[in-house]
């Protein structure tokens, strides 16, 4: 059960508009300053949460705005993408979250918290393929390279935008909200891998992280008054090399991955250990 403080901010949050809020953040991060304002508050904010300055391609006076740094390209070469042909890589740069087998329709948030893959995805049956597969969360700090990439040579047959709350995804979420990546704004992508079983990558958003962009799309989250949107690809479905980038936060936020039986072997870590994009985190089935 949530501690008596968590159990106060999270009421508070629940009260607050966070959709506009995040919208308001989102339009501040990315004001544009003149040069030495925007060169100081990008360095400011990347030492206050420890962000790796040498990692990013460009240069810090080539950024236009916050945002801008907050989703910037990496240096070519600093994250090498495992060559295996059977590697399962990791898809951003994170820590682990809860990973292991759906079982009865579930998975874990954090231990003693379960949730449902019919919610996470908005699709029954596509949630009742998966029963037996292996999941896996990846959690993205403010430090973290805020891209997402494909973990194996796929292409996406659908996507789904599903509207929701968002409630942040740190401790307090994770262990105070029932269905907390179910209850979010997110993207949830079905990508065919070269054995033919799907596997889902739920990009899930949160407080002051409204927006998740996909680059094969124009899909993104935190619309007012939108409802779900599903988009089936069939012939043109987009495909994507192993490591490729397929979308981006705003800030950071959660990515939950959950695949069908015999897709993938999961080498998982225990929750907390950090994991870094292209690093081997499995074996393709």
């Amino acid at each position: 059960m949530p501690r008596p403080l968590d159990r106060l901010a999270l009421t508070a949050l629940g009260r607050l508009p966070v959709h506009a809020l995040s919208r308001a953040a989102g339009r501040l991060a990315a004001l544009r300053l003149p040069g030495p304002l925007q060169r100081a508050e990008i360095r400011l904010f990347g030492r206050a949460v420890g962000v790796d300055f040498r990692e990013a391609r460009d240069p810090i006076e080539s950024y236009a705005s916050l945002q801008d740094f907050f989703t910037r390209a990496l240096a070519k070469g600093v994250r090498p993408i495992d060559p295996a042909p059977d590697a399962l890589v990791s898809p951003c740069d994170a820590t682990w979250g809860a990973a292991g087998r759906v079982e009865r329709g579930r998975l874990l948030q954090v231990k003693g918290r379960p949730y449902t893959v019919a919610a996470l995805l908005g699709d029954a049956a596509a949630a009742g393929r998966c029963e037996g597969g292996a999941f896996a969360t990846f959690y993205l700090s403010p430090r973290d390279y805020h891209r997402f990439h494909t973990p194996c040579e796929a292409r996406v047959e659908q996507a789904r935008y599903l509207p929701g709350r968002l409630w942040p995804v740190n401790r307090l979420g994770v262990e105070g909200i029932d269905g907390l990546f179910a209850e979010n704004e997110r993207i949830a992508a079905c990508f065919r891998t070269p054995g033919g079983a799907a596997l889902w990558l739920v990009a899930v958003g949160a407080t002051l992280v409204g927006k998740v962009h996909v680059v094969f799309d124009d899909l993104s989250t935190n619309h007012p008054g939108r409802d779900s949107v599903t988009r089936v690809y069939g012939d043109r479905a987009p495909s994507f090399a192993k490591g490729e980038e397929w979308g981006r936060f705003e800030f950071g936020s959660t990515l939950v991955l959950v695949a069908e039986p015999r897709a993938v072997r999961l080498d998982a870590a225990a929750p907390g250990q950090p994991v870094r994009l292209g690093e081997r985190i499995g074996t393709l089935g």
